[in-house]
């Protein structure tokens, strides 16, 4: 059998195959990123919003901040296209 013609030799069967491409690789990179984050960043601290006063994880505050700018640039993107 010829290597060309054999099934592992045709593109499209090598890709599918793969087990690190560079999209899983980006976002188990994000994931690793992120987990390092949380761990570093366990200290408590105090949020004032208007009026009420709360203690929360450092991590936890900016994430939610992060999660409120996602979703207002997801409506704007949204609204615009």
């Amino acid at each position: 059998m010829n290597p060309k013609t054999s099934e592992h030799g045709t593109k499209s069967g090598s890709r599918s195959g793969q087990v690190f491409t560079p999209g899983r690789v980006t976002v188990l990179l994000l994931a690793v990123l992120a987990l390092i984050f949380i761990f570093e960043n366990t200290r408590a601290t105090r949020i004032r919003l208007l009026i009420p006063e709360v203690t929360t994880p450092l991590w936890m505050a900016l994430l939610a901040t992060g999660a409120i700018g996602a979703l207002c640039g997801a409506y704007f993107m949204r609204r615009r296209g």
